[in-house]
């Protein structure tokens, strides 16, 4: 005989309150806990690329950057997640009654793993295009090259462009910033540049 168990579901504060004490962050999913996978050492250090140029960039600006460790909340797809950046023209905008989780991002940098590579391109970018006020979603293959930007136009379609050489630089849409890929993949060594140094 086999035993089904049923998930356990969640309230909003109860999975708050178990992220507050948890050795390691999880992801809430319309009432379910899910854990989330560790980055690796290049995850880390291109999402710190990316945040260290934009915070240089936009500093005595309205604008505030945030990395990895600021949660958001989804409230049309109850989803509490971590993106690995977030920007936020003017002033953060709290979920109630918290000062660690956020609303209302401009623009969302995501890097790419392998583990949640589909994830962050699907359902994930679902979620993030019913708030208001995001306008850029930009994700960097870890692995390679390779970075999408996703533009919200006036008539609220999403444009995509791809970038896949260093030489290229990234503007982005939302903000007055460009940043060079050679700057977004700095210390990392891509499978681009393995097979380069091979030849």
């Amino acid at each position: 005989m086999v035993i089904q168990v049923q998930p356990r579901f969640y309230a909003p504060e109860e999975y708050l309150d178990l992220e507050a004490i948890a050795s390691d962050k999880s992801e809430y999913r319309d009432g379910e806990i899910v854990p989330m996978t560790g980055g690796s050492t290049d995850h880390n250090e291109i999402a710190g690329n990316l945040y260290a140029h934009l915070k240089f960039a936009l500093r005595q600006q309205p604008y505030k950057v945030f990395i990895g460790d600021v949660r958001l909340w989804i409230p049309v797809y109850r989803l509490f997640t971590y993106p690995d950046v977030m920007l936020i023209a003017g002033e953060p905008a709290f979920y109630p009654d918290r000062t660690d989780t956020v609303t209302n991002p401009q623009m969302i940098v995501e890097v790419l793993s392998k583990s949640t590579r589909n994830y962050d391109q699907g359902d994930k970018f679902d979620a993030y295009r019913t708030i208001p006020e995001f306008q850029e979603y930009v994700l960097v293959d870890q692995y390679q090259v390779y970075v999408k930007q996703f533009t919200k136009t006036a008539e609220g379609y999403w444009l995509l462009k791809d970038y896949r050489e260093t030489q290229q630089t990234l503007a982005f849409a939302s903000v007055d910033v460009a940043i060079g890929l050679e700057e977004i993949y700095e210390g990392i060594k891509t499978q681009d540049a393995e097979v380069r140094d091979a030849i």
